[in-house]
Protein backbone atom coordinates (compact mmCIF):
# COMPACT_ATOMS: atom_id res chain seq x y z
CA UNK A 1 0.00 0.00 0.00
CA UNK A 2 1.19 3.35 -0.65
CA UNK A 3 2.35 5.43 1.91
CA UNK A 4 -0.01 8.32 2.97
CA UNK A 5 2.30 11.67 2.75
CA UNK A 6 0.30 15.05 4.41
CA UNK A 7 1.37 18.37 4.14
CA UNK A 8 1.09 21.61 6.30
CA UNK A 9 2.30 25.12 5.94
CA UNK A 10 2.70 27.27 8.83
CA UNK A 11 2.77 30.88 8.00
CA UNK A 12 3.97 33.01 11.26
CA UNK A 13 0.46 34.34 11.07
CA UNK A 14 0.69 35.64 7.55
CA UNK A 15 2.17 38.52 8.71
CA UNK A 16 5.79 37.72 9.29
CA UNK A 17 7.94 39.81 6.75
CA UNK A 18 9.80 36.13 5.85
CA UNK A 19 6.42 34.82 4.18
CA UNK A 20 5.67 38.07 2.26
CA UNK A 21 7.19 36.70 -1.00
CA UNK A 22 5.02 33.78 -1.69
CA UNK A 23 1.70 32.54 -2.15
CA UNK A 24 0.69 30.27 -0.07
CA UNK A 25 -2.57 29.00 -1.95
CA UNK A 26 -0.54 28.99 -4.95
CA UNK A 27 2.23 26.56 -2.97
CA UNK A 28 -0.47 24.60 -1.43
CA UNK A 29 -2.70 24.38 -5.08
CA UNK A 30 0.70 23.28 -6.89
CA UNK A 31 1.29 20.22 -4.76
CA UNK A 32 -1.97 19.07 -4.37
CA UNK A 33 -2.14 18.98 -8.90
CA UNK A 34 1.38 17.69 -8.64
CA UNK A 35 -0.31 15.02 -6.28
CA UNK A 36 3.05 15.04 -4.07
CA UNK A 37 1.18 14.34 -1.34
CA UNK A 38 -2.45 12.74 -0.39
CA UNK A 39 -3.91 16.13 1.67
CA UNK A 40 -2.60 19.71 2.54
CA UNK A 41 -3.55 21.93 4.68
CA UNK A 42 -2.54 25.74 6.35
CA UNK A 43 -1.57 26.88 9.84
CA UNK A 44 -1.38 30.41 10.97
CA UNK A 45 0.81 29.32 14.19
CA UNK A 46 1.32 25.96 14.59
CA UNK A 47 3.52 26.71 17.72
CA UNK A 48 1.40 28.78 19.77
CA UNK A 49 -1.13 26.60 21.67
CA UNK A 50 -3.90 25.94 19.48
CA UNK A 51 -1.60 24.72 16.88
CA UNK A 52 -0.89 21.93 19.49
CA UNK A 53 -4.86 20.85 19.65
CA UNK A 54 -4.85 21.38 15.56
CA UNK A 55 -2.44 18.90 15.32
CA UNK A 56 -3.62 16.59 18.16
CA UNK A 57 -7.07 16.65 15.96
CA UNK A 58 -5.54 16.79 12.85
CA UNK A 59 -3.44 13.38 13.62
CA UNK A 60 -5.04 11.33 16.34
CA UNK A 61 -5.98 7.89 14.98
CA UNK A 62 -4.73 9.50 11.08
CA UNK A 63 -3.89 6.88 8.66
CA UNK A 64 -0.98 10.11 7.46
CA UNK A 65 2.62 7.94 7.24
CA UNK A 66 4.68 11.18 7.03
CA UNK A 67 4.41 14.50 7.86
CA UNK A 68 5.63 17.47 6.23
CA UNK A 69 5.69 20.78 7.76
CA UNK A 70 6.88 23.70 5.53
CA UNK A 71 7.39 26.97 7.76
CA UNK A 72 10.15 27.77 10.08
CA UNK A 73 13.45 25.73 10.59
CA UNK A 74 13.02 22.25 10.96
CA UNK A 75 14.91 21.79 14.62
CA UNK A 76 12.72 23.66 16.29
CA UNK A 77 9.65 22.30 14.58
CA UNK A 78 10.98 19.27 16.19
CA UNK A 79 10.99 20.49 19.79
CA UNK A 80 7.63 22.77 19.27
CA UNK A 81 5.17 19.91 17.83
CA UNK A 82 7.04 17.28 20.27
CA UNK A 83 4.32 17.37 22.84
CA UNK A 84 1.43 17.54 20.24
CA UNK A 85 2.47 14.17 18.12
CA UNK A 86 2.88 12.12 21.36
CA UNK A 87 -0.54 13.52 22.45
CA UNK A 88 -1.55 12.17 18.89
CA UNK A 89 -0.13 8.90 19.04
CA UNK A 90 2.05 9.99 15.95
CA UNK A 91 5.87 9.11 15.47
CA UNK A 92 8.25 11.83 15.52
CA UNK A 93 10.22 10.51 12.82
CA UNK A 94 7.68 10.54 10.28
CA UNK A 95 7.75 14.40 10.40
CA UNK A 96 9.82 16.03 8.05
CA UNK A 97 10.19 20.07 8.72
CA UNK A 98 10.93 22.05 5.57
CA UNK A 99 12.33 25.86 6.04
CA UNK A 100 10.51 28.05 3.62
CA UNK A 101 11.44 31.19 5.36
CA UNK A 102 12.51 34.37 3.16
CA UNK A 103 11.38 32.41 -0.16
CA UNK A 104 9.72 33.27 -3.05
CA UNK A 105 6.52 31.36 -4.16
CA UNK A 106 8.87 29.07 -6.59
CA UNK A 107 11.76 28.92 -4.23
CA UNK A 108 9.30 27.66 -1.25
CA UNK A 109 7.33 25.23 -3.52
CA UNK A 110 10.78 24.03 -5.39
CA UNK A 111 11.92 23.55 -1.28
CA UNK A 112 8.97 21.10 -0.32
CA UNK A 113 8.55 19.40 -4.24
CA UNK A 114 12.77 18.06 -3.18
CA UNK A 115 12.13 17.18 0.27
CA UNK A 116 9.01 14.94 -0.75
CA UNK A 117 10.96 13.54 -3.73
CA UNK A 118 13.66 12.84 -2.09
CA UNK A 119 11.79 10.53 -0.16
CA UNK A 120 13.16 11.49 3.16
Amino acid sequence: MAEKKGLLLCVCLGSCPSFSKMDIFEILNRARKEKLVDWVGIHPQLCADDGDEYLKALLSGAKTDKLYVAGCDPNMQRKMFRDAFEAAGFPRETHIGIEIRNLDTDGAYNAIKEAITRGE
